[in-house]
């Protein structure tokens, strides 16, 4: 089997993601650059943080090219623990208010 069997893809699309993660670390140092605090500061990073992410499992994970079916078992579960995760704390700060409450 030679390298030509399998699927080849451009170098041009390795150096432009390799562009933009490094656009994009450099946009995640500037949000401490320029002392961004507060709900902007975590947003912004978190926002670029899944930015690579999503570049990197996309492109050099291969994800692009693989079928729905697949995308969707390997992403759907994290995304449900996460989902899940976020209404857990929502409901960890309403039984630390009520605890509040009853307690003063």
């Amino acid at each position: 089997m030679s390298t030509s069997d399998g699927q080849q893809h451009p170098i041009r699309l390795y150096l432009f993601v390799w562009g933009m993660l490094f656009v994009l670390s450099t946009l995640s140092y500037l949000v401490d650059y320029l002392h961004f605090e507060g709900y902007l500061r975590w947003t912004l990073i978190i926002a670029f943080m899944l930015l690579k992410a999503g570049l990197i499992v996309a492109v050099f994970m291969h994800m692009a090219w693989e079928r729905l079916a697949l995308v969707c078992a390997i992403l759907v579960p994290p995304l449900a623990l996460l989902v899940l995760v976020g209404l857990m704390a929502d409901e960890a700060g309403y039984t630390f208010a009520t605890r509040q409450a009853f307690f003063q």
